[in-house]
């Protein structure tokens, strides 16, 4: 037996038994090619510096917004400098990292010298008050939007209903007050209904009426926008979602073919009730799972800025059906969303939605969202223009000391005044400055060499 085979392998006419043992070599190392319409799950995460660099500026946006709420919730919305280290201690600042912060942003933050007290003090610049102010007006302004941004929201749930802590976590995301209990929910008693669960002693927002106007998808205006414009197969676009991939990301052949697969796939609505369906076949998973990416697509469109961090998301989870694994689900279709870890050190996850965005700025921007953008323009301003403009521009008016003073009435009403935090509301301040005088006093130095000045003149022309 030994012999035949020597004799065969060295006979070079038996040229079938190579040929078969390289074909079996072959077939037990090649992968199957793979048949299913669902997108490779495991994907290398591609960065999109576009968006890396927006959230580097929105890093420095959320330090000032808190800086400033601690500034606002002083008395007479002032802040002393001796003072400073100890209450942006609690704001994450180490020792003698919070005025080198101040000093930063020349265009929101401004220290002066006290008349009388000869003691620094740090206030919020004209500007910044100006920005503050028109994002009030902004936010007041778009109050029935953002009633039924909160309807829509409700009505993607499975029972109708939110947990209320979860709404109010996520309520400057979605364009909602900080009293947004009362001054919406109860204000409008014919779109939502305040709720104790006995079972959880949590309070949730239920909606009274479900709107079959509202139950359009933001994505299914875009698909009628693509079919009329773009004069595209009804059958293509009926189920398609825009897909933008970030510069860098490989498409091979076999991937293109399964996200076009996936793209024919049907699937419900995210604002239909899908209790009574089976949901244990293979078509029924692949319809939830395209339904997933519906559910977050019309999730981030209800936002103002079209972006959600995504451990907010995950609060929703088990009200919408949302896979467990968020994050790999995200990053399974990266052509739709986008991922960024930038902006707080890796522990917090914003979730962008690429389409909305061009060149860095909304396609589609709204009133609230330019007016935050105006804090953004005054952080990256420079300290020589915010030299030019305190020599050229007279901040010591009558006119604005009406304004300052009329701003400084709103905040005691909103709450700011009496040691409460500025933005949230949510912490008490036992700090409370003594001052025997106005710190905020416009009367300084240079008034009185001015008036010296003008009686010299006075005098010499009399003489």
């Amino acid at each position: 037996m030994l012999v035949f085979i020597s004799l065969g392998l060295l006979n070079p006419r038996l040229k079938p038994l190579k040929t078969l043992q390289s074909t079996l070599y072959n077939l037990k190392h090649t992968k199957p090619m793979s048949q299913s319409t669902s997108i490779p799950k495991k994907q290398l995460r591609v960065r999109d510096h576009g968006f890396d660099n927006y959230m580097e500026i929105e890093k420095k946006t959320r330090k000032v917004l808190k800086f400033q709420s601690l500034i606002l919730s002083q008395y007479n919305q002032t802040l002393p400098i001796s003072r400073l280290d100890n209450l942006a201690g609690r704001l994450g600042f180490k020792q003698f990292e919070a005025g080198a912060f101040i000093l930063k942003f020349p265009h929101v933050f401004e220290v002066y010298e006290h008349p009388v007290q000869r003691v620094l003090y740090c206030r919020l610049t004209r500007k910044a008050v100006n920005q503050i102010m028109q994002e009030k007006e902004a936010l007041l302004a778009q109050i029935p939007d953002a009633v039924t941004r909160l309807r829509k929201l409700i009505m993607m749930s499975n029972e109708g209903r939110l947990r209320l802590e979860h709404v109010r976590i996520a309520r400057y995301e979605f364009g909602l007050p900080d009293d947004f209990e009362y001054s919406v929910v109860l204000k409008y008693p014919q779109f939502f209904r305040l709720v104790d669960a006995s079972e959880t002693r949590n309070k949730y927002i239920e909606v009274v009426d479900r709107d079959r106007r509202l139950t359009v998808c933001a994505i299914e205006k875009v698909r009628e926008r693509e079919y009329r414009e773009k004069g595209m197969d009804a059958e293509d676009v009926r189920f398609k979602f825009m897909v933008n991939f970030p510069p860098g990301f490989k498409i091979g052949k076999y991937y293109r073919i399964a996200v076009w697969k996936w793209q024919r796939v049907p699937y419900w609505s995210p604002y239909e009730d899908i209790s009574g369906y089976d949901l244990r076949s293979i078509e029924a998973q692949k319809r939830m799972e395209k339904r997933a990416v519906a559910t977050i697509h019309e999730l981030l469109s209800l936002t103002v800025e079209k972006k959600i961090t995504m451990e907010r998301i995950a609060h929703f989870r088990m009200a919408m059906n949302l896979p467990n694994k968020l994050k790999g689900f995200l990053l399974q279709h990266q052509g739709i969303f986008y991922v960024s870890t930038r902006g707080n050190h890796g522990k917090l996850h914003t979730v962008f939605l690429r389409e909305a965005y061009r060149k860095g700025e909304l396609v589609e921007p709204n009133g609230l969202y330019l007016a935050r953008r105006k804090l953004c323009e005054l952080v990256l301003s420079s300290s020589r223009k915010a030299n030019m403009d305190r020599g050229l521009v007279h901040y010591r008016g009558d006119r604005e000391d009406d304004e300052m003073e009329r701003f400084r009435r709103d905040c005691s009403e909103d709450g700011f005044e009496g040691g409460k935090e500025g933005k949230d509301g949510e912490r008490e301040d036992d700090l409370n400055l003594e001052l025997s005088c106005d710190a905020g006093s416009d009367f300084t130095d240079e008034d009185d060499d001015v008036d010296g000045i003008e009686k010299a003149e006075k005098a010499q022309l009399n003489g």
